[in-house]
């Protein structure tokens, strides 16, 4: 009998839902459509405010609880609704919003290898980051361990950036996210992973 991997502290996947995650169930997701099997992992990054880390921000956007009085830039984002399935903090935390047999609303306007759609057949996992501050080893670590077990749970192709599918429109992760020290990490040879797997 088959037995998912545990990777870190992370697995087996149960219902969607990773054992070793903090659970944080967001409302903005929905059933992928019929015929879409995960094959594409989608890396971003955020925080919040800009260039802040540590605070509750990203947890009260993925639920719709961000106080738009709380910070000037919170006005304009408050009334997105938006998710991803994983969000690795700067510690290495890790934070589950949606479960993985469920369609997050993390990629937008985004075709992969001539797929339109890619919320449709992805995983989107949020990084604590910006576009100007290297991240930190925890987040390599825990991102790597986490990679592991869904490539072990779905037939994954390729792990590439937010800036890859949406080009022109998105930056994440940013010139700071090494990709090279996530492959050696991962040691997953045949798996596409970085820019180079995001074509449009």
């Amino acid at each position: 009998m088959f037995r998912e991997p545990v990777e870190d502290g992370l697995g087996p996947l149960a219902g969607g839902w990773l054992e070793g995650a903090q659970h944080c169930p967001s409302p903005n997701c929905d059933a992928r459509p019929a015929g879409n099997e995960v094959k594409l992992i989608v890396v971003h990054a955020i925080s919040l405010p800009p260039d802040e880390f540590g605070g509750p921000g990203v947890e009260q956007l993925f639920t719709n609880a961000l106080d738009p009085a709380e910070h000037p830039y919170y006005a304009a984002i408050s009334p997105l609704r938006v998710s991803a399935h994983f969000f690795i903090r700067r510690d290495g935390r890790l934070m589950q919003f949606v479960p993985t047999d469920a369609r997050a609303w993390h990629a937008g306007v985004s075709s992969w290898n001539g797929c339109e759609r890619c919320n449709d057949f992805s995983i989107g996992i949020e990084l604590e980051g910006c576009d100007t501050q290297p991240f930190e080893p925890a987040q390599y670590t825990r991102l790597a361990a986490l990679l592991r077990v869904l490539c072990a749970h779905y037939p994954v192709e390729a792990v590439t950036g937010h800036s890859d599918i949406a080009p022109g429109r998105k930056t994440d992760p940013g010139p700071c996210f090494d990709w090279q020290r996530l492959r050696l990490a991962l040691d997953l040879p045949k798996l596409a992973c970085g820019p180079a797997s995001g074509t449009v």
